[in-house]
């Protein structure tokens, strides 16, 4: 828990320097995308060895 607590404050420190919002947006936006195609990927994967894909 404490990992997900430090990337949280990683990750908002880094957002509340940027001056620009327009940018500070796209770089949210970049990061969500990311994070869906990481979870994608991941699902996948599980999916894959539950069916009993062979590699």
């Amino acid at each position: 828990m404490t990992t997900l607590l430090l990337i949280k404050n990683i990750f908002s420190s880094a957002f509340n320097q940027i001056e620009n919002a327009f940018l500070a947006f796209l770089f949210k936006l970049a990061t969500l995308f990311c994070v869906v195609l990481i979870g994608t990927i991941i699902y996948a994967f599980v999916y894959r060895l539950a069916t009993g894909f062979a590699f």
